[in-house]
């Protein structure tokens, strides 16, 4: 599993025209999932999350994790993260998990998120052609792999 984390002031994800959702100060994080992925990928995911600290405190510096600061989450799904581009010039994506396997890794990420939070995680659509727009903060962005735990 593979996310993208970005520190944003706001974030929406807008699918045919209308906002799906929308949140302010906090993170918009892009999810792959591969098709070895567990459960237990998803609880390391959402443990660091939660307890990264990447929001500044009084004194400027990045010691705040999401939930000192009341921030806000939205989780995109985003089967290209797993891009392999080491042939030709046209991506394949043949680690990216099917359907069956990513939508309820995904779904369950975004409710163990929404859990360890204290509150709704947004959301945007599966397999959705969806726009995604975002103020990056700082700019900080994080990635992770479950898969380079080290």
């Amino acid at each position: 599993m593979r996310i993208v984390i970005q520190r944003v002031s706001e974030a929406s994800v807008t699918i045919d025209g209308q906002c799906k959702s929308r949140i302010g100060k906090g993170y918009l994080i892009l999810l792959g999932v591969e098709s070895s992925d567990t459960t237990e990928d998803i609880d390391w995911l959402v443990n660091k999350v939660v307890k990264l600290r990447v929001f500044n405190d009084e004194a400027g510096v990045m010691n705040c994790d999401i939930q000192s600061v009341n921030g806000d989450i939205l989780v995109v799904s985003q089967f290209t993260l797993f891009a392999s581009y080491k042939k030709g010039n046209r991506p394949s994506w043949l680690r990216a998990a099917p359907h069956s396997i990513s939508i309820p890794l995904y779904e369950t990420f975004c409710s163990r998120l929404s859990t360890a939070l204290g509150k709704p995680v947004g959301t945007g659509e599966f397999g959705a052609d969806m726009k995604v727009a975002l103020v990056n903060d700082g700019p900080v962005t994080i990635c992770m792999d479950t898969h380079n735990k080290e």
